[in-house]
């Protein structure tokens, strides 16, 4: 595979969605949910689809930190990457693992940038490709915010 840096940095971020799911038992469905893109991100480039893994690559990872921005998870993140810092126990292990998954997120979104100009610039594909990855991307978070926001926990998992 050629762009294995890519495919490392989306399949990190995979596995840091699927420990997630593990340490917030609650969220575990909605933590699957959105390990799949990043998947799909691999399987993009394994069959050389770098154009549209590239604009997804930069697409996802953007809007997901957004959506963490908006829901308020930065200052678990910034507290638990602070306690770590200084060599104690994290509080939460998922905060912890999700300031992990912010930082991959910002390495893909610069490695898939910078691909994206290496290889597609100036070609003319820009403006289609990322209007088709928007859509998918905003019908995808779009799914997801709806589940959040009609979904109930349920009583006594995770304990």
């Amino acid at each position: 595979m050629i762009h294995r840096g890519i495919a490392s940095l989306a399949s990190a971020i995979m596995i840091c969605f699927l420990l997630l799911g593990h340490f917030d038992q609650q969220f575990f469905l909605i933590h699957f949910y959105e390990s799949l893109v990043f998947l799909a991100i691999v399987l993009m480039l394994f069959y050389m689809l770098e154009r549209w893994a590239y604009m997804l690559g930069m697409l996802v990872p953007s809007v997901w930190l957004l959506l963490t921005f908006a829901m308020g998870a930065w200052s678990g993140f910034a507290r638990q990457v602070k306690v770590a810092l200084h060599f104690r126990q994290p509080d939460s292990a998922a905060d912890l693992l999700g300031a992990i998954t912010a930082g991959l997120c910002v390495a893909l979104i610069i490695v898939c940038a910078r691909h994206w100009k290496r290889e597609f610039a100036g070609l003319g594909k820009g403006w289609s490709t990322f209007w088709i990855c928007f859509g998918v991307t905003t019908a995808y978070y779009a799914l997801l915010v709806l589940w959040i926001l009609r979904w109930t926990p349920v009583a006594g998992l995770g304990t």
